[in-house]
């Protein structure tokens, strides 16, 4: 592990010039970094070597002194996991500059295909007689197996997902259901769910520095490559996160934006998709240096150039004014069709409600069409309309609408605003609502919060209860008369007689398209 020799020699220079030194020992035993730090600590540097395999460690293991008698430092265990060290061992200096004991620690892997470090016993230096070769050979071994068992299968993207609430609440809990299933749509692996209480947000680290390390030494530990905040980071928050940690951070709008444009098909959609991500983009452009990075400078330009990140900032600028005109381009055309509907009377029904409650289905199975319908938040993103005929011969335009989400990102409601526009001249709104989710109500009141922000309170609409086939037919039929709505089964027709009576009842008696 150390030679006797060496140790003295490093406690004893530690000593005589009053720094922490530290040695990153090859396998072969060359020394291939010396570091000289503080009296308080070291700093390591990132080895050029990189794993090959998630079970192999680095390669490398780290011995460096202490000059108070400490024990292994969280600074030692969290550049263990981080680098993953073979080893780290810290070796006391007495004050005569001789090597006292020395503190240990590895890595080894848990019951949860987990790798978490383990602290040996404290032995003087001359008595550790660790046969290093085969004790590492061996743990590789152990790492590569436990993590093959509990990785078989998983996506590229494994993510430790967190959320820093007031209290541990019941709508705490449901957001946190809901963000879970958002990074499972997304494709994402969730190796882990880190809750912390707090009274409010850290303003510079959201969950305070100290945990965002404690949770970055996780995500090492089982192997994540990102961690997601179940909150808007601002650019400083993302700025002062990364500097901590060496994984991906990603914010809930970042991961409502990914599954968006995952799910947008039309030209439609993919413009509104793209437009919320530079909106959301812009001010988070940042360059590493820009008085390094200075481009088309020099003879010939007659002017000091564009720094990158300035190029990137007018690019970005150009192309939101680009996708602007192609956006209102849409607009206009909606609103021309929108009027021709209005000079035809044909009234408009707007399915509307939470995701993933089954509006694209009752659609489907209303007009007989067959739109993508799937059983994950947000499968379809791009609005559809379909033609519908009663039995009384009234005509209606039956529109589908992207799923409501709680505290929806502002930069996706702006470019979504022409899609919503249409539940602006809606004669009739359908709420669509799980009957069989227990946390029903909680939807309920998200719906009630956004239609209010976009001043649509007061339009008509008509609780559609679905999904009743999911739960007993009484408690189906109690919730809908208790909220004076209807229970169907989307995926039945049969169900949907006395859905489409009140619908029809409703144009019949209503005075004319609004």
């Amino acid at each position: 592990m150390v030679s006797q020799d060496l140790s003295v020699e490093i406690s004893r220079l530690s000593r005589q010039i009053g720094i922490q030194i530290g040695l990153l020992i090859s396998r072969k035993g060359t020394v291939e970094y010396v570091i000289a730090g503080t009296a308080g600590g070291i700093s390591i540097p990132e080895p050029h070597r990189r794993r090959t395999h998630p079970g192999r460690l680095a390669g490398l293991r780290l011995i460096h002194t202490h000059l108070s008698g400490e024990e292994l430092s969280s600074e030692d265990l969290t550049d263990l996991a981080k680098l993953r060290l073979d080893m780290v061992y810290a070796l006391e200096v007495r004050e005569n500059g001789d090597p006292g004991l020395a503190y240990g620690a590895c890595l080894v892997p848990a019951d949860d295909g987990a790798v978490v470090w383990q602290t040996l016993d404290p032995v003087p230096t001359h008595r550790i007689d660790i046969p290093f070769e085969t004790f590492i050979a061996d743990l590789e071994d152990r790492i590569t197996r436990t993590q093959a068992a509990f990785s078989a299968g998983a996506n590229e993207d494994r993510a430790i997902l967190v959320a820093v609430v007031p209290s541990l609440s019941e709508d705490a809990r449901i957001a946190l259901l809901e963000f879970q299933s958002l990074a499972k749509s997304a494709g994402i692996t969730v190796m882990d769910t880190v809750v912390q209480r707090r009274p409010k947000p850290d303003p510079r680290y959201v969950a305070g520095k100290g945990k965002v390390v404690d949770i970055y030494t996780r995500a090492l530990a089982l192997d994540a490559n990102l961690i997601i905040f179940d909150h808007e980071l601002s650019p400083s928050q993302a700025r002062s996160i990364a500097d901590l940690v060496n994984v991906r951070v990603l914010d809930r709008t970042q991961l409502i934006l990914d599954i968006f444009a995952r799910r947008a098909k039309t030209r439609e959609g993919k413009i509104q998709v793209e437009l919320a991500q530079l909106r959301y983009n812009m001010p988070r452009l940042v360059g590493k240096n820009p008085s390094l990075s200075r481009l088309a400078g020099g003879i010939g330009t007659r002017g000091p150039g564009e720094s990158k990140l300035e190029i990137d900032r007018r690019r970005a600028k150009d192309r939101m004014t680009r996708l602007e005109k192609d956006a209102a381009a849409i607009s206009k055309k909606r609103r021309l069709t929108r009027q021709r509907r209005g000079r035809g009377n044909v009234p408009v029904i707007s399915i509307i409600g939470y995701t993933n409650t089954g509006k694209s289905t009752l659609l489907n199975t209303l007009t007989k069409s067959s739109v993508l319908t799937a059983d994950m938040p947000f499968a379809t993103l791009d609005p559809s309309s379909k033609r519908l005929r009663f039995p009384r011969e009234v005509e209606a335009v039956v529109t589908d609408t992207v799923g409501f989400i709680r505290d929806l990102p502002a930069d996706l409601r702006v470019a979504f605003m022409a899609t919503l526009e249409e539940l602006e001249d809606a004669n009739l709104l359908l709420e669509v609502i799980d009957v069989a989710d227990p946390d029903m109500e909680y939807r309920m009141k998200a719906v009630d919060e956004i239609l209010k922000g976009l001043a649509l309170e007061s339009k008509p609409r008509l609780k559609v209860f679905n999904k009743a086939d999911r739960c007993p037919r009484d408690f189906a039929q109690d919730v809908a008369r208790r909220y004076g709505g209807v229970a169907v089964s989307a995926l039945d027709r049969s169900t949907l007689a006395p859905l489409i009576e009140r619908m029809e009842s409703f144009l019949l008696s209503a005075p004319g398209p609004s």
